[in-house]
């Protein structure tokens, strides 16, 4: 398995930051809010320092009991009030950081449910499931404790720096003094935490695809008897994200105690310097109150740095999942809805007119491809595994886009058709039927509320499948578990022939349709198959050549080419590849 690897890049990195904030734009006026309560924290916080040594100098130090129940009123007062801003600060951060989620999550998905299926094929399950569950949480928390918090933080600082020198420079340069030995342990730190970081989200990301992948894929692992081999790969993925985290923990236990020494030595220094300037007061200036206010704004001080370390992480993790969710955005390959052709009628003529394929690159599984599908006619298309079958189907239903050529519908380019009328008018039965935990009626209809019971039961008769979902609990009801797990190979495949007729398509696609039911069942499927056809235009693909001996027209495809067409028995004459095909499925080679 490909492990994913992201650079975190530079935490002022303001053109994701400004991405970011597009999703703040319908809510500006609280963010504008948010910000002004910021400010009013950031000043709020060193007033308590000023009032306390304004209390001790005045009314303490000369025995004013009145005046010293005021100050402590007004100090409670304040208190209060910061805590109340405080409260509504980080509530708002955090309301905000929901809706941003919210909104995030929505047109990260919408973005995915429109990318075309090349790029589902390439990127694995369990790193979209990274995308749009963990990385959009993480974005929460650049509100509410990254970005909110560190800029209250630094203006906090600014303010503190400027209460300490104009109340005394002397004392405001001392107690910076251990500053230099804090700021470069803080970027040590930063350096360390955002490498494990990255480590421990890159082995998040590969423990989902590991895990999504293996639990989707458990039969083939207990098929295989692989679960102990697997079972050490998991082990390995696993150690290393422990491995990543541990890491993490590691820098947390040395850098804070660090920074608690430096403090610590910070205010020793202060006490020191301090309560000798105290004692000689007249020459100093230096009194009891306003060494306990510096005390106060040493620890106010260092407490914001030793936390914006702390926040720098917090940032740095909300701008590398900001970039995996914008560059998830910005993907380009997505189908493009440039059409809006919508006939109120569809004829069903098919056209393709040299139409060249490559799943990847210049490797064309189809080549120079031609033909055309007459309004009700039905054309079989037969060949090895990998000769291009599936990729015609593919093609017309839009889920790629062509390299070269043209097709058409009714004379109409695809291009210009609006998407969803297309691919209404294309009924589609694929081999591997897919089916949602779900009840059958919604498995159905997907949700489509256009689509009545009535709607749904008619093209039930049709396929004969009346009978089955009768005797099912509950009937259209009956849930059918994850992948249609209680219902039979024959039931589900039943079950995506109702799906595909319910919108009553003009043009039928079948894709190996009865290659997994048993003849009894087949036989029955085979019947709702020829009344399905009756006035639409068929498109075919069997390994199994009975299903297609009537059909209007076959197309025996080898690599990428067409290389013979014709009726079943026009072919079996030419003693070609087709007749080739015939006689090795009916064992008529020795």
């Amino acid at each position: 398995m490909e492990k994913e690897q992201v650079s975190s890049g530079n935490i002022i990195d303001f053109s994701v930051l400004g991405r970011l904030m597009q999703f703040v734009r319908p809510y500006k006026t609280r963010f504008y809010f948010l910000v002004f309560l910021t400010l009013a924290i950031g000043i709020l916080s060193p007033l308590r320092p000023l009032l306390i040594q304004y209390t001790l100098d005045n009314q303490v130090a000369s025995g004013e009991y009145t005046g010293m129940v005021w100050m402590m009123a007004v100090l409670v007062a304040l208190l209060v009030a910061q805590s109340a801003l405080q409260y509504i600060h980080t509530y708002l951060s955090g309301w905000m950081g929901q809706q941003v989620i919210r909104d995030t999550r929505t047109k990260l998905y919408q973005h995915l449910v429109n990318l075309r299926l090349r790029f589902f094929d390439k990127t694995p399950i369990g790193r979209l499931v990274t995308r749009t569950i963990s990385d959009v949480e993480t974005l929460a928390d650049v509100f509410s404790e990254g970005l909110a918090a560190m800029v209250s933080d630094l203006l906090q600082l600014i303010f503190i720096l400027a209460f300490m020198f104009y109340q005394d420079w002397r004392l405001a340069l001392l107690s910076l003094a251990t500053l230099p030995l804090l700021l470069i342990s803080t970027y040590i730190f930063k350096e360390k935490i955002k490498v494990a970081f990255n480590d421990v989200r890159n082995a998040v990301a590969n423990l989902n695809t590991f895990v999504q992948e293996h639990i989707t894929g458990m039969n083939v692992v207990q098929i295989f008897a692989s679960e102990k081999r697997e079972f050490e790969k998991f082990k390995a993925i696993n150690e290393e994200h422990k491995q990543a985290n541990l890491r993490s923990v590691l820098y947390y236990s040395i850098y804070f105690p660090v920074a608690e020494i430096i403090a610590a030595a910070g205010i020793g220094l202060l006490v020191w310097y301090g309560a000798k300037g105290a004692i000689n007061f007249e020459e100093t200036g230096i009194t009891i109150g306003k060494l306990i206010a510096f005390i106060m704004y040493i620890q106010m001080f260092f407490r914001p740095i030793r936390m914006i370390a702390d926040r720098y992480n917090t940032l740095q993790m909300g701008i590398v999942s900001s970039s995996r969710i914008i560059n998830l955005l910005d993907n380009n390959e997505h189908v493009q809805h440039t059409g809006s052709y919508k006939p109120a009628h569809m004829q069903g003529k098919v056209e393709f007119d040299h139409v060249w394929f490559a799943y990847n690159d210049d490797q064309y599984v189809l080549k120079d491809i031609s033909f055309t599908v007459r309004p009700g006619e039905t054309i079989a298309l037969v060949g090895a595994t990998g000769a291009g079958k599936s990729s015609v189907i593919n093609l017309l239903n839009r889920f790629y886009e062509i390299n070269k050529g043209s097709i058409k519908v009714d004379g109409v380019d695809l291009d210009n058709y609006d998407l969803g009328t297309l691919r209404r008018n294309i009924g589609v039965v694929l081999q591997d039927v897919f089916l949602f935990s779900d009840t059958i009626f919604n498995n159905i209809t997907l949700g489509n509320p256009e689509v009545t019971e009535e709607m749904v039961w008619h093209a039930a008769d049709l396929v004969g499948a009346r009978k089955f979902i009768e005797r099912l609990p509950g009937q259209f009801n009956y849930n059918v578990m994850e992948r249609g797990a209680t219902l039979s190979v024959g039931q589900r495949q039943l079950i995506s022939f109702i799906r595909a007729m319910v919108y009553d398509p003009k043009i039928l696609v079948l894709d190996e349709a009865t290659s997994s039911v048993d003849s009894d069942t087949e036989e029955m499927i085979r019947q709702a198959i020829d009344k399905m056809m009756k006035g639409r235009t068929s498109i075919v693909i069997a390994h199994r050549l009975s299903t297609i001996q009537r059909a209007d027209k076959i197309l025996v495809l080898d690599h990428g080419h067409i290389i013979e067409s014709g009726k079943h028995e026009e072919l079996l004459q030419r003693e070609g590849a087709y007749a080739q095909l015939h006689k090795m499925q009916y064992k008529e080679i020795a």
